[in-house]
């Protein structure tokens, strides 16, 4: 029995164990897709989230905040699920009557559905001990075997069932001996043959489902119609069909069978894949880089112990806390690749560009744009418009971190500059709040001056960076000096001792007025523009790059356009000499 003619719902069910990947985000974006585009068809549609929790020693309260955050920022907002607010906007609830939506408070409904199949003969409680387990597999590797767990031979299932009410075990599910085949919508039929299936846990020790039985019945009670999760739960899939068949309601009623499609693995540039890994990876590689002796002073200001930092630096499979990590990565100087969506966040990312490039990993729509290139660009209501699975591919996807980048470059520089304010303030106040604090009054200046080459939030403050420092620390670039300042005829240092009275005379400091001053200077001394500016920008910003020339003096005020020429005027000097 199938969803054919049931309302489509679809369902994100991540575990609470740690930040949101990437990965993750595409599957939730993808199940959203499907069921806000049959919302729109008006043939309904649900989106449901689900916090999987039953592994009570490794979910947090902390993570499962982090994951209904991360999802409200994106925008891809559920119908059934956790109550949460996001910008003054409630998300979720309990509308069908199908929650709770932890699965660590459904333990009653799982334990009801575990009874059925014991009843039935078609589970039953084991009792093998970890050492005896690790024998039977020893034994099947001297075999040259797989090791397949079934019921033993002569078990007493009565005896067993006495045995159970006493002492400690597991529920095992009693597979059918046949094989199991699965329609995905992505990769086409999937048959396993029994002998590589085993008499699998529904119910752990502690009394716990475990993933594969809690997904299955949570699935058919909240009404599931298409199950969109990654590649690597397709050998999962075929136990959860062989479940489905087995259950039973109360009534007698079957279970329905969802339809699956398993999503490609995203893999790194060089085809490893993107794991979380890969941040302690890039930061355990630049401290051996640096060195342990430079490390000795570090480790203490990250907030991490000797101890517990040696052994990371020495176990890659050791993980830092997020704040930890981040520190030690300033501390140290470098750049964490991003894997979490609070990553992407944090470096400064708009949401609406992750989710336009994470649709491209696996999907396009075949649509072509006026040049006869594949279209990249585009809002999530032209997707949703024409997602279809059909359209999936099935091998992995290559994560392109410069092309990201280059997707939000654009966005933040062709953005309405108010928007682009907004957003940025928005930005500075959660992750650089010293920035903020720094550029004062200037701030609109700063945004102005900032959004021509901004490629994120994070990154915006770079252009501005002249602004951010007192006049003493703005440090010469030599070869500029000796370009700008000193050569031509009159040099630099020249033009700017004779522009010094301009500007201190100048009463309106504003973009425009300053580089009407500037140009109507360079015109009266039958100077090309550029022998003013570079000159300037060198003794404002140390460098021959910075925003227009108006925005860059206006940015640091007239006493300070003052000091740094004056300051400019006397290295030129000493450096001639």
């Amino acid at each position: 029995m199938a969803h054919t003619d049931s309302p489509i719902v679809t369902r994100f069910a991540p575990s609470p164990t740690g930040n949101l990947h990437v990965g993750g985000a595409r599957t939730a974006l993808f199940a959203w897709a499907i069921a806000q585009r049959a919302k729109n068809s008006g043939a309904g549609g649900r989106f449901v989230l689900r916090i999987e929790d039953t592994d009570l020693k490794r979910s947090s309260e902390e993570a499962s905040r982090g994951i209904l955050e991360d999802l409200a920022w994106l925008g891809l907002s559920w119908d059934d699920g956790p109550e949460f607010e996001s910008g003054g906007v409630r998300i979720g609830g309990d509308e069908r009557g199908v929650g709770p939506f932890y699965q660590a408070q459904r333990k009653h409904l799982y334990d009801a559905f575990v009874q059925r199949l014991v009843d039935a003969d078609l589970a039953y409680p084991a009792f093998d001990t970890p050492e005896e387990l690790d024998a039977m597999r020893a034994e099947a590797q001297a075999a040259k075997k797989t090791f397949v767990y079934r019921r033993p031979e002569g078990y007493d299932r009565d005896a067993m069932l006495e045995r159970a009410a006493a002492e400690e075990h597991v529920v095992r599910f009693k597979l059918p001996p046949e094989a199991v085949t699965v329609r995905d919508e992505v990769l086409g039929d999937v048959t396993v043959p029994y002998e590589e299936l085993d008499d699998f846990i529904i119910r752990k020790r502690d009394g716990m489902p475990t993933y594969h039985f809690a997904v299955v019945v949570d699935d058919e009670l909240m009404g599931v119609t298409d199950v969109v999760r990654g590649q690597e739960h397709l050998n999962n899939t075929p136990r959860h069909a062989a479940l489905i068949r087995a259950l039973r309601h109360e009534d007698g009623r079957e279970f329905r069978m969802p339809r699956f499609a398993h999503l490609p693995v995203i893999a790194n540039p060089d085809n490893s894949k993107m794991s979380k890994r890969d941040r302690d990876k890039a930061a355990r590689a630049k401290c051996r880089e640096v060195g342990v002796e430079a490390l000795v002073q570090i480790h203490g200001r990250v907030g991490v112990g000797e101890g517990d930092f040696h052994a990371w630096l020495e176990d890659k499979t050791r993980q830092l806390p997020g704040e930890p990590l981040e520190r030690l990565a300033a501390a140290v100087g470098v750049d964490l690749p991003e894997v979490a969506v609070d990553d992407f966040r944090r470096s400064g990312y708009l949401p609406e560009v992750l989710l336009n490039y994470l649709a491209l990993l696996g999907w396009n729509s075949g649509e072509k744009d006026e040049e006869g290139k594949n279209i990249e660009r585009f809002d999530l209501g032209w997707f949703v418009e024409r997602f279809e699975l059909s359209r999936v591919g099935k091998g992995s996807s290559k994560f392109d971190r410069a092309k990201l980048l280059s997707f939000n470059a654009e966005t933040l520089q062709q953005m309405d500059p108010e928007r682009f304010r907004e957003l940025w303030r928005a930005w500075l106040e959660r992750y650089e709040p010293e920035v903020l604090a720094t550029l004062g009054d200037r701030f609109e200046l700063g945004a102005v001056a900032a959004q021509p080459r901004a490629k994120t939030f994070k990154d915006a403050k770079e252009p501005v960076a002249f602004a951010l420092v007192n006049d003493e620390q703005i440090v010469f670039d030599e070869k500029a000096v000796q370009k700008v300042l000193l050569k031509g005829d009159p040099n630099g240092a020249a033009v700017l001792g004779d522009l010094l009275g301009v500007l201190r005379s100048l009463e309106d400091w504003s973009p425009d007025a300053i580089h009407a001053a500037a140009e109507g200077f360079a015109k009266e001394r039958g100077l090309g523009m550029g022998k003013v500016a570079q000159p300037l920008r060198v003794a404002i910003t140390g460098n021959t790059v910075s925003p227009g020339l108006g925005e860059t003096l206006a940015l640091v005020g007239k006493d300070a356009t003052i000091r740094r020429i004056e300051r400019a005027v006397e290295h030129a000097q000493n450096a001639a000499v």
